[in-house]
């Protein structure tokens, strides 16, 4: 901060007024419209909202959903209850997985699930303006980069292109799975790496971590299992 500023307009200050002009912007609506309510107003609603979607879409009963119903309401804003940071794997769709319509969630998605530094900004804004009260972070099992992250700190496999910055990104959380013996290595590091970014989330972040300690928001990990569309909690 320069000389001449107030402290009013420290980080703090600038990080609200920031969040302020942001949220004007995202509420402003035309008056023919009214934004959708939020699903869920608790963490702990958010993510039972989360766990019943995941049975009804493992059970191949989903919701019979007309998406087009509500479709002036979403143009008109977003309330997204909860925020899913996932992989980018073609077969792990977080709307589907939870059997949500869309504006519910508010997903990130790169390979390997990781807190990038536009990810995080991403949940931020979702925490921050948009209200979400719960952040999932969402491993899936035969994870590619997660594999291919163990097989580079085994090995030092040279990967292509920018592939190999997964790797360097992912080292941190699955490393310490590779030091430890009994069990699965995969499903080791497979955990490891979401409790890691489950971890960064939590503490790293001076948006997310007001809110997570005075209970208004909840982050946690789970690992969706490709065979039965499960997902569980960790």
């Amino acid at each position: 901060m320069c000389h001449c500023c107030k402290p009013a307009t420290g980080r703090r200050g600038l990080l609200a007024a920031g969040l302020g002009a942001l949220a004007v912007t995202q509420l402003a609506a035309p008056a023919s419209a009214q934004p959708p309510a939020r699903a869920a107003e608790d963490p702990g609603a958010a993510f039972a909202r989360l766990a019943a979607g995941n049975a009804r879409y493992a059970a191949n009963t989903p919701k019979a959903r007309d998406v087009s119903a509500k479709r002036v309401r979403r143009a008109a804003g977003q309330a997204p209850y909860a925020a899913v940071l996932g992989c980018a794997d073609s077969r792990v769709a977080p709307e589907l997985v939870f059997d949500e319509a869309p504006g519910n969630l508010f997903v990130v998605r790169v390979a390997g699930n990781f807190v990038t530094p536009e990810g995080l900004a991403s949940l931020e804004f979702g925490a921050a303006v948009l209200g979400t009260k719960a952040i999932l972070v969402l491993g899936h099992t035969s994870c590619g980069a997660v594999d291919a992250t163990v097989q580079a700190l085994q090995k030092g496999n040279d990967l292509p292109g920018s592939i190999a910055g997964l790797v360097t990104a992912m080292k941190p959380g699955i490393e310490p799975a590779l030091k430890e013996t009994g069990g699965d290595l995969a499903r080791r590091a497979l955990e490891a790496n979401v409790r890691h970014s489950v971890e960064v989330l939590r503490t790293g972040s001076p948006l997310l971590s007001p809110l997570i300690q005075r209970g208004a928001l909840a982050v946690r990990g789970g690992i969706y299992e490709l065979a039965t569309g499960r997902v569980t909690m960790l």
